[in-house]
């Protein structure tokens, strides 16, 4: 039987417990718990600002990305005093807002960290709207060239947007939304924009929801944009070969077939302190016009 180690650490004035910090995460990036815990705290000022406000989704991998794991929606118990919680249909949330409770979830092994849609404080308009461009096949090289279509139909829509790898093998399109519509106005716009991707480009994109009915087209999920609903958060690692990080991209990098194996929990940092967070840099718009648009062409 092997011997658990446990030494502690004081952050922002808070003691914290780590358990067997020589553990190995990611064992073919040589990522142990301790250099984990290294990670989160240098990627904490962008991870917590993408998480403070949403019902947050964990899953965590006790034996590292080779083992077992399992989602967490009710905060792990028992909890420290500096953690907070939130009541929501029953569930009590962890609050994500310092860096003492990412690293005790780090230290719990939570190694992706889902975020709700929808805002806590403002649940029914959400400030961003989504569409997902999910890969039916586990490797598609495709996957910027479809984001790039999908960016250049936005632009041309006049709707300004940023890419993100999921980390996985997809790509998310993040429009900064003027909160003055609903989650079903904005799967309006999601609809259009998929059904006419679809239709110029049938080689490449479907709507169909079923995965088995998609052959190896790449999926355009507006759909899942909902309350309720979560996606990876920006800046969070992922759970697969390689330590990839979810990580908003220039649209210059999508062009260039960027690959969402370059970004990692051992180079994001300098990603981050050279490029700052890109989300940051397109304003909030608003789609009304883009809504109405859509209403008038289907008369």
């Amino acid at each position: 039987m092997s011997r658990t180690v446990k030494g502690t650490i004081v952050v922002e004035g808070v003691e914290l417990s780590v358990s067997n910090p020589d553990k190995l995460l990611w064992p073919e990036m040589g990522i142990t718990k301790a250099v984990y815990l290294q990670r989160l705290a240098a990627l904490s000022p962008w991870l917590i600002k993408h998480c403070a406000d949403r019902h947050l989704t964990t899953i965590r991998f006790p034996n590292g990305v080779s083992g077992k794991s399992f989602y967490q929606k009710n905060s792990p118990t028992p909890a420290p005093d500096f953690v907070r919680t939130r009541e929501h249909e029953n569930i009590h949330y962890v609050v994500l807002d310092s860096l003492p409770v990412l690293l005790w979830l780090g230290n719990l092994a939570c190694l992706e960290f889902h975020a709700s849609f929808d805002r806590i404080s403002n649940p029914l308009q959400p400030t961003e709207w989504v569409l997902d461009l999910d890969p039916s096949l586990e490797e598609e090289p495709r996957i910027m060239e479809a984001a790039a279509l999908t960016g250049d139909l936005l632009q041309s829509l006049g709707i300004q947007s940023t890419p993100k790898t999921s980390g996985a093998t997809g790509v998310q399109i993040i429009t900064p939304v003027i909160p003055d519509l609903t989650f079903d106005e904005l799967r309006k716009i999601g609809e259009f924009v998929g059904s006419y991707l679809s239709d110029k480009h049938p080689g490449l994109f479907t709507v169909e929801r079923m995965k088995k009915n998609r052959g190896d087209l790449i999926y355009i999920d507006y759909l899942q944009h909902y309350r309720g609903k979560t996606i990876i958060a920006p800046y969070s690692p992922r759970a697969r070969l390689g330590a990839t990080v979810s990580t908003p991209l220039h649209w210059t990098e999508v062009r260039r077939n960027a690959s969402i194996l370059d970004y990692n929990l051992l180079n994001i940092e300098s990603r981050l302190r050279q490029e700052g967070d890109l989300l940051d840099r397109v304003p909030a718009q608003s789609l009304r016009p883009i809504l109405s648009f859509i209403g008038s062409a289907r008369k």
